[in-house]
């Protein structure tokens, strides 16, 4: 099986044991961004996974590329070009104080890219997935524009298309992001999105949510996936749950809804996660989907190796989820107990 993603990867910059930015007089420097992410995860998996962006022609993008073939990815349609990578700069929070992201990613290379810069149509033949994010046609009119143009060209090849939502606030408002994100659902077969997503994405509202809260209200969940499915066609959707207790300390599940054989949502075990980095604990929610809805026998098994596989993300540093498919089978298995393997 292989799968194409298409959006940016950036440089991040976070402050060391759990600094503040004021405090920090040096960051540890990682790499990662959504459909990054998701090319790497399913990569570990055993898939075969391209990544497509644009990089500046320099030794920092050099230096993504080559984090990206370390774990498999196949990185050979890359784009060089652009005068810079996008920064992201993170201060990890802890206990009650949140994390904090600052951006410095304008004018970057990707911002820049143009139409009928990437053969498509190539690129699509004898792949079977193309992965997009919500945070791709943000970026710039002309990545929306792109990313328009590989749409219409992998539903031609009938390709499976999935998107996460992930809604930014810092990269467009909720009008901007419905004017364009509402027409790209035509091309969707598979939706992943959390609440705050589909609000602010789409702007569909369902009572008795509230993402400031930890409690969660399953009912109003499962009508806003079958709302979702039945608005947009979608032949699986699927919603991360995430209860914040606190800064530390996450409960994480999901629900999905999928044409194979549920006609009602089902919710994944709920896993009380102690956490070390939550940064793309929902691309490694989306990758393991992805994986099982390839590879896998029915919806509660996709469903929970995906929960299972965003839970272990969620205690690694940086952004990649590198965990093998044993890994996650195992927690999977035996609800992970966290003692020593020797």
């Amino acid at each position: 099986m292989s799968i194409v993603t298409f959006g940016e990867i950036m440089l991040r910059l976070s402050t060391p044991s759990y600094k503040r930015f004021v405090q920090s007089d040096s960051f540890d420097a990682t790499y990662g961004g959504a459909e990054a992410n998701v090319a790497v995860a399913l990569s570990n998996y055993g898939l075969n996974s391209t990544f497509i962006t644009k990089l500046p022609d320099n030794e920092i993008g050099q230096s993504a590329i080559n984090i990206l073939r370390s774990f498999g990815v196949d990185t050979s349609l890359i784009i060089r070009g652009g005068q810079r990578i996008g920064i992201n700069f993170m201060e990890i929070g802890a206990s009650q104080r949140p994390s904090k992201v600052i951006y410095d990613r304008k004018h970057s290379a990707i911002a820049g890219i143009e139409t009928n810069q990437i053969d498509w149509e190539s690129i699509f033949k004898d792949k079977q997935w193309f992965h997009w994010t919500g945070i791709t046609p943000s970026l710039s009119e002309n990545t929306k524009k792109v990313l328009q143009e590989a749409l219409i060209c992998a539903k031609r090849n009938n390709l499976t298309v999935s998107c996460d939502l992930n809604f930014r606030e810092k990269l467009w408002s909720e009008k901007e992001a419905q004017s364009v994100m509402v027409p790209l659902m035509e091309y969707v077969d598979v939706c992943v999105a959390n609440e705050e997503d589909a609000e602010k994405s789409l702007g569909e509202v369902i009572s008795k949510t509230n993402i400031g809260k930890p409690e969660i209200n399953e009912e109003s969940y499962f009508l806003l996936a079958a709302h979702l499915k039945e608005k947009y066609k979608f032949s699986s959707i699927a919603i991360t749950l995430r209860e914040s207790y606190s800064a530390s300390r996450n409960g994480w599940s999901a629900i999905l809804l999928d044409d194979k054989e549920c006609l009602t949502p089902q919710r994944s075990t709920i896993y009380d996660v102690q956490i070390v980095d939550r940064v793309g604990g929902g691309d490694s929610f989306t990758s393991a989907l992805i994986y099982g809805l390839l590879k896998m026998n029915n919806t509660k098994e996709t469903l929970e190796f995906a929960v299972a596989a965003s839970c272990l993300k969620q205690t690694i540093p940086g952004d990649f989820n590198l965990v093998t498919k044993e890994e996650v089978l195992k927690l999977v298995n035996t609800g992970g107990s966290g003692r020593v393997e020797r």
